[in-house]
């Protein structure tokens, strides 16, 4: 009976203060905060919204003034329904949090410090009774944390001064906090793979404060870790409240682009970019097509910007990104074709401008890496979503909207592979090429690749005698334009014959199996045994030296080169191409269809293994070779990276190799 007429007189002077509500402070607001109990709703909740009415009626000034410097207190009644949801309807229980939050809102005056103690106890409350009162205690401590060294950390409600506390309230709150919202936000998952949150729900309304509050904490601080461990613990918990996040887009796209700026750097550790890349294609999954449209933007946006340093310990790092990437494309074919769509034509005005427009740098808006490894990206979306090998439910590769695509990017393709056609940029044709291989293997589509690879043999790169040099052979993986102390020399002469002959099995290797490979080989064949013809007869061949000094002018007589290594290479090539095309025109004999029955000519020979054809086997080969040429060159990379890790000499590790487009074109 007396806690009774206590309650009624503590709420009369409530009212009695109503009426001078005009020249009420921020302390006095704060003081009724604290002596209202929790669980009396009536006298509590309603009446401090009613001070809060009435003083935004009468003093609007200061009420924004509130709003801008004390917001906690204006939202006290979504709070208070953190805390309404906490509770399971024991009076007992219910009077015992009411006195929890009053000892913690006797402490709201001023920066509270966080103990080892409170974290542990937030920690407990979450994890056994899943308590929303402790998760939003955890939410505004983790968001001072998260803040900590910014200039607004005066501001928050808890300061820390321990690393160890820091960094378990940091851990507790990762871990903790998914696993509450999971409890009372169920996340539904559909047969389809769409999960679903009940964001209708009123207990959704009351929390989205909390979300978004922890989100934005979450964020900030995963934009200044530097240490792997702790990014990818930050990067695994926000995978986890994706579900929860969906129906903030504007929070999604900030996530994204912090997420995916971890992903493009090169230099952050390996783990970690791949945990932030899983979370990228986690939401690509679940997410709605304005937010993929926006994932998949922000993805290659950063994988170009990544990808603009290329070296021996970069490359692997954007491969890794390209290879990546290229999946999120096939998730959504149709979206993957709009945003394919818009970056191909980009690419192709680059190239128009650079053709329409010559200036002395029009060209480097596209010979540079950037641009480069679009193409080889775009070649490797195109490879993996066109391919029936890769993807069983299509018959056939123009069954995928993005086939349509294929046309576009290999005209491109060849346009710039051609723009500047001298042998200082033979490394870059190299590099468009292999991409170009790799979009025909997959799609079966014809590219005539045979005549820019034959024309380098009539270049004067491999025809004119090579100067005499100490070099070592250089890295075609690394680097776009040959540096100008390679050209005309016997190293580089090696390397391009060595590049030239791979890329000329590899391209014939891919329709070695077509019925039509007799007729395809035989112009090739041509000019090459015309090329080693005119080998064979050099003055330089020790056994026609001095008869063809006589027959030879001259400057011929000494300008001439002759290439033993080469010529035998591309002999070796030439009998296997024979032996292929025999074996063809045998097995084509004894069929019993005409060229206009396209099935027939599509299923010709596809039931014998590419080992088991005269070509096939030879291209294997190559292939093995150039495996352990680069396992070697990948050793000897990681121990120059040892060996300057132990000097100490990091920074000077980029002058014993050569760069990217940056460096050569300051050589020029």
């Amino acid at each position: 009976m007396n806690s009774s007429n206590t309650r009624k007189r503590k709420r009369d002077q409530r009212t009695d203060s109503d009426t001078d509500s005009d020249t009420t402070s921020n302390e006095e607001l704060s003081s009724s905060h604290k002596n209202d109990p929790v669980s009396d709703e009536e006298g509590g909740i309603e009446v401090h919204k009613k001070d809060l009415d009435a003083l935004a009626e009468k003093d609007p000034d200061f009420y924004k003034y509130l709003q801008d410097n004390d917001a906690e207190l204006l939202g006290f009644g979504d709070l208070a329904d953190v805390d309404r949801l906490s509770e399971d309807g024991s009076p007992q229980k219910k009077q015992k949090t009411s006195k929890r939050l009053n000892d913690v809102g006797e402490n709201n005056d001023d920066q509270s410090e966080i103990t080892m103690g409170t974290v542990e106890k937030w920690k407990n409350d979450m994890k056994d009774q899943y308590s929303l009162r402790a998760m939003r205690q955890i939410v505004l401590a983790f968001k001072a944390a998260a803040y900590l060294n910014s200039d607004d950390a005066k501001e928050h409600k808890y300061s820390i001064s321990s690393s160890e506390v820091y960094h378990h309230l940091v851990v507790v709150a990762l871990h903790q906090i998914p696993n509450v919202l999971n409890r009372h936000l169920p996340v539904k998952e559909s047969s389809a793979g769409k999960v679903h949150v009940a964001t209708d729900s009123k207990k959704f309304r009351t929390l989205t404060p909390l979300l978004k509050t922890y989100s934005a904490s979450v964020i900030h601080l995963l934009d200044n870790l530097s240490d792997a461990p702790t990014i990818k613990l930050t990067l695994s918990s926000l995978t986890e409240m994706l579900p929860f996040l969906l129906s903030f887009k504007k929070i999604l796209k900030t996530l994204v682009k912090s997420t995916v700026s971890i992903w493009s750097d090169t230099t952050t550790d390996d783990s970690a970019r791949i945990t932030a890349f899983l979370q990228i294609r986690q939401l690509t999954l679940i997410a709605d097509a304005s937010v993929r449209t926006a994932v998949l933007k922000t993805t290659y946006q950063g994988l170009v910007k990544g990808s603009r340093l290329t070296n021996t310990h970069t490359l692997p790092s954007i491969n890794m990104m390209k290879n990546s990437a290229s999946e999120l494309w096939g998730h959504d074919a149709n979206i993957g074709y709009t945003t394919g769509f818009v970056f191909i034509r980009q690419l192709a005005v680059h190239l128009r401008q650079s053709i329409t427009h010559p200036t002395k740098d029009s060209y480097k808006q596209v010979y540079n890496w950037q641009y480069i490894h679009s193409l080889d990206f775009w070649s490797r979306v195109l490879s993996t979503h066109c391919s029936p090998l890769s993807n069983p439910s299509l018959k056939t590769p123009s069954d995928s909207p993005l086939h349509a695509l294929v046309y576009p990017l290999v005209q491109i393709t060849l346009g710039a592979l051609r723009l500047i056609p001298t042998p200082a940029y033979y490394p870059l044709r190299f590099h468009l090429t292999r991409s170009l291989l790799r979009i025909g293997r997959a799609t079966t589509t014809y590219i005539p690749l045979a005549p820019s690879l034959l024309e380098i043999l009539h270049s004067p790169e491999l025809s004119k005698k090579p100067k005499p040099s100490t070099l070592k052979p250089l890295d075609f993986s690394t680097v776009l334009r040959a540096p100008k102390s390679y050209l005309r020399t016997r190293v580089y002469q090696d390397g391009v014959g060595e590049q030239l002959v791979e890329l000329l099995a590899e391209f014939f290797g891919s329709w070695a199996k077509h019925i039509a490979f007799p007729e395809l080989v035989l112009p090739p064949s041509v000019q090459m045994k015309r090329w080693m013809k005119a080998q064979s007869s050099s003055p330089n061949h020790k056994d026609s030296k001095n008869n063809a000094s006589q027959s030879l002018p001259k400057n011929k007589s000494k300008n001439s080169n002759r290439n033993s290594k080469l010529a035998s290479q591309l002999s070796l090539l030439l009998q296997k191409l024979t032996s292929n095309a025999q074996y063809v025109a045998q097995k084509r004999a004894n069929v019993d269809f005409g060229p206009s029955n396209r099935e027939g000519v599509e299923g010709f020979l596809r039931d014998v293994k590419m080992e088991d054809m005269p070509l096939g086997a030879f291209v294997e080969g190559l292939r093995r070779k150039g495996e352990e040429r680069e396992k070697m060159l990948e050793e000897a990379r990681r121990a120059e990276r040892e060996r300057n890790r132990r000097e100490g000499s990091e920074d000077g590790r980029g002058k014993t190799e050569v760069d990217g487009a940056e460096g050569q074109e300051d050589e020029e």
